[in-house]
């Protein structure tokens, strides 16, 4: 799963990854504790304990003012009163004694501080005052910060375990493949937990709390350069530093490495929860989900999941279709399966001749559903064996789910066994064991098979597999926009009027309406000659955005008698808002009629940067969530793709007879409105509508918003 780079792409991607830091941050030959306690029972202990119970290595030194010794170790009063080189400080106290700290590791030439102490911007304003505070004093000095907020960093594959993580109290941690990097630290306490019980091992995890320095992505750049390390895990409440992940995801798509990520946030009340927890900003989540599918990440939504589905991609060529083919010794089983995959435009394949003649042989009933259920039969390892070969040389079904029912947990080598053959075939498996069977799927996991608790979770990994493609390669398009950026950069406003804005669209080859700007009745009349009724009037002013809810549009204006009624009405919006009567102007536009409205935008989102919406139109716009998301800018393939996407839009393709209207004409407008990220100046844009007419008539934008930053 090299992707599309060549060895000597990898090592120059390599190369951004500071080896050194990498080396004091997973690997420090010597660790200092600020506020070692000498009681067990404080969460301040447990660092200097679990580095000795598991195995640490290199030095340990304690720093409390009060003690003179802890656990057997030598105790200091401060960083400065120890005469010897530090790589990594352990940070359990608060307020001004973390700034002494780190003060004192900056005149130590400490390279790495983790910091458990809270009460920064997850707390508020004031802690984040003291955050950043924090992180100028750190950078002068070249000192790298994890956390604040973080339960610390456990580095299972060399025996570093630099962490404050109850579930740390386990000495027989397993050691395995998963990186995990995390903004909870308790879930990092959760996945130990449920990898301990399923015998899943894990290769490094990390807190990052509140991500003030090390970002998610750095870390994960030192993860994808890690050869213990072959699946990167990520529980995020935010995306603080979406290049950063960008450039990880690349790099682990060249290296082979799967990215498989857990976000909260899809809920307001989610929301609400990941700002309260870490200070983060959730976000727009149809804009993350457009980030991770242009950068090749998976997202799960089932917590379990994350642990169960890597094997899945383990070595496996990613397919082009989504062709599915069940096998089961449980009726009840597969169909929970096949439940959990429908709506997905998953297939179901049948199964073919050469396995219902298996089924025949073996006086077992095929009821022609696709599903193949094996009965008690299955229970055989040798019917079992066979069908699952003709399953894997069938080159209509891209990838298997065998459900193995109760023979798993009463007889789990008998009822596993014949599966293990399969681990490391190019198509993927994927087992969901039925009754609760810890030995069957230990032994599966152990085998590098895919294997899976519930059919939900199965299911899920199933349509992730399938659903996630490699990142889209960078594209290089045409940047032809300069002339816009100039004439944006003598625009004093935040705002373009709606008139200005269509001209910005006009410049980028978007069709616009026959409009004309009024500035009294008498202009509005003669305009309306040359133009020809029905008309639509508005209110024009780059202080007024939104128009409808101000009451600031007139529509379909049939002659000069409305016109006359209308031009009073929005007359009345300018007093009512109390604008200079040299602030009126009045936006005279024709009245367009299409088979479709559709919306067009482009923002600069918060957290992921620069991207292209396509959807439902005009008032369907606010009842109706059928949009397509992409990050900008995009090409023509893509374009088209996110028409697809947008439900409403089949009416336009001849459906049931209705009118079709030329895909490639939206789809043109589609690109170049993404081509505003090459524009600085630009923040957000918006036209809504964009009547769509008949083939060959082509597209009118007749409402437009810009947004400068």
């Amino acid at each position: 799963m090299k992707g599309d780079f060549h060895k000597g792409q990898i090592n120059d991607l390599l190369i951004m990854i500071d080896v050194s830091l990498s080396k004091s941050f997973f690997n420090p030959k010597s660790v200092a504790i600020i506020g070692a306690s000498a009681d067990p029972k404080k969460t301040s202990s447990r660092a200097q304990r679990f580095l000795v119970s598991h195995g640490y290595n290199g030095k340990i030194f304690p720093v409390n003012p009060n003690r003179e010794e802890i656990f057997g170790l030598k105790c200091y009063p401060n960083l400065k009163s120890i005469n010897e080189h530090i790589d990594h400080i352990f940070v359990a106290v608060n307020g001004n004694k973390i700034i002494e700290a780190i003060k004192d590791a900056m005149s130590k030439k400490v390279r790495c501080a983790t910091i458990l102490s809270g009460g920064f911007s997850e707390s508020g304003s004031e802690g984040n005052v003291l955050e950043k505070h924090v992180f100028k004093i750190a950078k002068k000095g070249d000192l790298r910060i994890l956390g604040p907020n973080s339960i610390g960093l456990i580095n299972i594959s060399d025996n570093v375990i630099l962490s404050a993580n109850a579930m740390l109290e386990l000495q027989d941690l397993k050691k395995g493949s998963l990186g995990v990097i995390s903004h909870s630290g308790s879930l990092i306490g959760a996945l130990l937990a449920h990898g301990h019980s399923r015998g899943i091992g894990f290769s490094k995890l990390i807190s990052v709390g509140n991500e003030s320095d090390l970002s998610v992505g750095e870390i994960g750049k030192m993860l994808v350069n890690d050869p213990n390390t072959e699946t990167i895990i990520l529980f995020l409440e935010t995306l603080r530093n979406s290049d950063e992940v960008a450039e990880m995801s690349r790099m682990a798509h060249a290296a082979g490495k799967q990215i498989i990520c857990y976000k909260l946030g899809k809920s307001e009340l989610g929301k609400e929860l990941a700002k309260s927890h870490t200070g983060a900003i959730a976000g727009n989540d149809d804009a993350f989900n457009a980030f991770i599918n242009y950068h090749g990440i998976a997202r799960v939504e089932i917590f379990e999941t994350l642990i169960e589905i890597p094997n899945l991609f383990k070595n496996k060529k990613k397919p082009e279709s989504k062709r599915v083919g069940i096998v089961t010794t449980t009726g009840g089983g597969g169909a929970m399966v096949v439940e959990s995959l429908s709506g997905n435009d998953i297939e179901i394949v049948d199964p073919g001749l050469s396995i219902k003649k298996i089924m025949q042989e073996n006086n077992i009933a095929f009821n022609n559903n696709k599903l193949v259920d094996l009965t008690i039969a299955g229970t055989k390892p040798e019917i079992v064996n066979e069908v699952i070969s003709q399953m894997m040389k069938n080159k209509n079904c891209d990838l298997v789910v065998m459900v193995v029912g109760s023979s798993a947990k009463f007889r789990p080598e008998q009822a596993v066994e014949p599966l293990l053959k399969w681990a490391n075939h190019s198509k993927p498996l994927a087992v969901y064991v039925a009754p609760d069977a810890p030995e069957a799927l230990t032994l599966l996991h152990k085998n590098n098979i895919a294997c899976f608790r519930t059919p939900e979770s199965c299911a899920e990994s199933v349509k992730t597999f399938l659903n996630t493609k490699n990142p889209v390669k960078q594209k290089i398009l045409k940047n032809d926009l300069s002339n816009i950026s100039k004439k944006l950069k003598k625009n004093i406003s935040k705002n373009l009027s709606e008139e200005e804005a269509l001209e910005i669209f006009k410049d980028i080859g978007i069709q616009i309406v026959d409009h004309k700007v009024s500035f009294n009745e008498k202009q509005a009349i003669e305009h309306s000659s040359q133009i020809g009724f029905p008309l639509a009037m508005k209110v024009l002013s780059n202080k007024i955005l939104h128009k409808t809810e101000t009451g600031g549009v007139e529509l379909n204006i049939k002659n000069l008698e409305e016109l006359k009624t209308s031009f009073q009405k929005l007359s009345d919006v300018f007093q009512k808002l109390k604008m200079k009567s040299s602030d009126e102007k009045f936006l005279i536009q024709k009245m367009e009629k299409g088979i479709a409205e559709i919306i067009l935008g482009y923002r600069v989102d918060e957290l992921v940067g620069p991207i292209v919406v396509l959807g439902s139109g005009g008032i369907l716009s606010e009842i109706y969530n059928d949009k397509s998301i992409r990050m900008a800018p995009v090409d023509i393939t893509e374009a088209k793709k996110m028409i697809n996407e947008v439900k409403s839009l089949v009416t336009i393709t001849g459906y049931r007879g209705l009118p079709e209207a030329d895909i490639n004409i939206i789809a043109n407008a589609v690109v170049n409105m993404s081509k505003f990220a090459f524009v600085r100046e630009i923040k957000e844009a918006e036209i809504n509508p964009v009547i769509v007419k008949k083939e060959n008539e082509g597209i009118v934008a007749v409402d437009g918003l810009i947004t400068l930053n």
